[in-house]
């Protein structure tokens, strides 16, 4: 479908660069992905197996061209534009063009696509990938050929290596498959090609489950906030899934909101559940969900706009305005807030800024906790010149994302070397770890050096320390 498809290229190019900012994961992807092949297999092999291919894919595109912010995330407009466009052709096959192109547009206007449309991560391919095999889906349930199911399996575990989560879309079509009723040999078309999808994914499986604790250990139970996020949008879904069953709308294989609502419930819903014992759910590694929402807005418009038919022409000018109106109101806000570096937790390209600025050649530099490594890493020329206290290896020599750092007591001696010293640390009021080496350098820091300047950025603060008595210096 063209105009979704060229509406959601439009939004994503809109902006992109967010006023030249970036934040600490897409940091990680443009860290990791400059690496030698060498080096970022030899990290794979330690932590973020996960988002392996999709660091060798921008290992490719910065190979091709080194283009900065915009060569970061350009595959991810590329990726929700195609997604836009697999959106369309599901509702266009479903019910109808008008609907089709109605849902397409819906996917790309919703705030989180464009949000996830300019960032470096993996999460807008995966949701393309999701989208065309859910395509694949539905002919296959129309027509049970070899070759759709065939396409459905080689393209969700493509897009299960992009991310792991992506095969929770089993779930949802799986419901989709009981609650239509469909045929045994649909059932079997669909086990087949679902085992393929497990089996290609199990050498990723054996390589992440032992990484897990690294690379979710940072995450808790989902919030209330984030229970009653979820439970708003399933509600949502489940009023505009109502509405159109109660009308005429097919009940065999091509039902649009028996194929929507699950897409949009079960995956989330089944990460959040299976988070309150093991905490492994965010909102981003779901997001393909947000096609079932779409899907269902899409064929609600087009209804209401087969009933506009039906009023006078003036009528009809005055209703399009107002619901145009009505849209920019709601989206405007949200799509220029999302295009901001307020939109995400912090700024590295401002950490790097505020330290350049700040910074004499031979500073010691600290950092607080010590993953925030990473909001320099990205800036080779800046950490240069610094002296770095804490590191025991560098990130590519000890195959880690961030570095490995020394014992707490041979950072003590590394600070009380240096004269002036900056911290990155985290804004106040955030949660201290309480690691050895993270005690000993607030402790050394508080009792023999004094804080001269303190200068805050989005979502970090550098701190500035000397000798007591040697700040005019």
């Amino acid at each position: 479908m063209a105009v979704p498809a060229v509406a959601a290229w439009a939004l994503g190019l809109w902006g992109m660069d967010r006023q030249d900012s970036m934040w600490r994961d897409e940091s990680v992807t443009y860290q990791v992905a400059h690496r030698s092949l060498g080096d970022l297999w030899g990290l794979l092999g330690h932590i973020d197996a996960v988002h392996g291919l999709y660091y060798l894919l921008m290992h490719a595109v910065f190979g091709v061209w080194d283009g900065g912010l915009v060569a970061l995330r350009l595959p991810s407009v590329a990726a929700t534009a195609l997604a836009a466009a697999g959106v369309g052709a599901i509702g266009a096959r479903l019910s109808g063009r008008t609907a089709g192109t109605l849902a397409g547009l819906v996917f790309g206007l919703l705030p989180v696509t464009q949000q996830y449309a300019q960032e470096g991560r993996s999460y807008a391919l995966v949701t393309a990938g999701v989208t065309w095999a859910t395509y694949f889906f539905v002919r296959g349930t129309e027509a049970s050929r070899g070759r759709w199911w065939v396409a459905y399996g080689l393209l969700l575990g493509l897009s299960g290596w992009l991310h792991e989560f992506a095969v929770l879309a089993l779930v949802a079509h799986a419901l989709t498959l009981w609650l239509l009723r469909v045929p045994r040999r649909v059932w079997r078309c669909w086990g087949t090609a679902a085992a393929g999808v497990m089996l290609g994914l199990l050498p990723l499986a054996a390589v992440s489950a032992g990484q897990a604790e690294q690379q979710l250990g940072w995450l808790g139970r989902p919030s209330l906030n984030a229970w009653l996020q979820f439970l708003a949008v399933s509600a949502a879904g489940a009023l505009l899934c109502r509405s159109l069953v109660r009308g005429p709308v097919a009940a065999g294989p091509g039902a649009l909101a028996w194929l929507a609502l699950p897409l949009l419930i079960a995956p989330a819903g089944l990460l959040m559940t299976i988070s309150l014992v093991k905490p492994w759910y965010v909102e981003r590694y779901v997001l393909y969900g947000m096609t079932g929402l779409a899907l269902l807005a899409g064929e609600a418009l087009a209804r209401a706009v087969r009933r506009r038919h039906r009023l006078a022409p003036v009528a009809r000018v005055l209703t399009a305005c107002a619901a145009l109106a009505a849209a920019v109101a709601v989206l405007l806000p949200w799509s220029l807030l999302v295009r901001s570096p307020g939109s995400r937790k912090d700024d590295v390209v401002a950490v790097a800024r505020a330290v350049r600025e700040s910074a004499h050649d031979g500073d010691g530099v600290l950092f607080m906790p010590a993953r925030r490594r990473e909001w320099l890493l990205s800036y080779p020329s800046v950490l240069g010149h610094l002296r770095d206290l804490a590191l025991a290896e560098s990130p590519t020599a000890s195959r880690t994302l961030q570095g490995t750092e020394l014992p707490a007591a041979a950072i003590r001696r590394r600070i009380l070397s240096a004269d002036r010293i900056l911290a990155l640390a985290d804004p106040p009021g955030q949660p201290l770890d309480a690691l050895p080496q993270e005690k000993v350098k607030r402790q050394t820091l508080s009792s023999s050096f004094e804080i001269c300047e303190r200068i805050r950025v989005r979502g970090a603060q550098v701190l500035v320390y000397t000798r007591p008595g040697h700040c005019a210096r």
